[in-house]
């Protein structure tokens, strides 16, 4: 179900979907009803109470939603409107968090509290809200929130080689240090997640750059090149050990 998967800090647990898992996004024309069920058997495979795992309506902003304390008595109750924003924030690490994307680029960080409780957010850096500076929100309110050294995982996305954009737009990212690019066959492009990766080391965030390019990788989905289509998840979460 996970197209790669991997550890953080006190036990968090970090991945991203693939196409196996199905699509996970309600707004792509899916059936609704199978869409749940996808994230029921994904949330089932995280090993979390079912109807915990927080998705967010993504709107291109540089906006970060504070997400409460999971209670971990809960159960699943009625679904609840996810927050209009492209990053969240726990600030307790108790959230299972997600991001869906399907050429943008999912960043997952983690960090710990000088209290030692874990700091975890979940962004989508499209090219929207890099330039609007989602990521740097995102590092900080983390930081406001008590995290202290900081991880990314930047997770699959369109490529430098493939993300063509008009010479205008590349004009509008200049000032983004790595995003600059040229397509395989020499026309203008952006590469967001070396972009993103550059935003957050200078940030002083640790950052993983995972490999894949969806428009190149089967098991990815990807908007440009099979639009429409469905989204993939980055994912953060501490797996409920009752």
């Amino acid at each position: 179900m996970f197209w790669w998967e991997g550890h953080g800090p006190g036990g968090l647990r970090v991945a991203f979907t693939g196409t196996p898992a199905g699509n996970l996004a309600l707004h792509v024309g899916d059936d609704p009803g199978a869409v749940r069920e996808r994230r029921r058997s994904l949330e089932k495979h995280m090993g979390i109470l079912p109807g915990s795992l927080r998705f967010m309506e993504q709107v291109h902003s540089a906006t970060v939603a504070r997400i409460p304390a999971l209670d971990g008595a809960q159960e699943e109750g009625p679904e609840e409107a996810p927050p209009v924003a492209d990053a969240l924030l726990s600030p307790d690490g108790s959230a299972p968090l997600a991001v869906m994307v399907a050429d943008c680029v999912p960043v997952v960080l983690a960090g710990t509290s000088t209290a030692g409780a874990p700091v975890t957010a979940a962004a989508h850096a499209g090219r929207a809200g890099l330039l609007g500076g989602i990521l740097l929100n995102t590092v900080q309110a983390m930081r406001a929130a008590g995290a202290g050294e900081l991880t990314a995982w930047i997770g699959p996305s369109v490529c430098g080689r493939c993300y063509e954009v008009p010479e205008a737009m590349l004009a509008d990212a200049a000032h983004l240090p790595g995003a600059a690019s040229r397509t395989s066959w020499g026309t203008p492009a952006l590469d967001l997640p070396a972009a993103a990766a550059a935003q957050l080391q200078g940030l002083g965030v640790d950052t993983v750059r995972l490999p894949g390019c969806t428009m190149e990788e089967p098991d990815l989905f990807s908007h440009r090149r099979d639009a429409p289509t469905g989204r993939f998840a980055g994912l953060i979460w501490h797996p409920q050990t009752t």
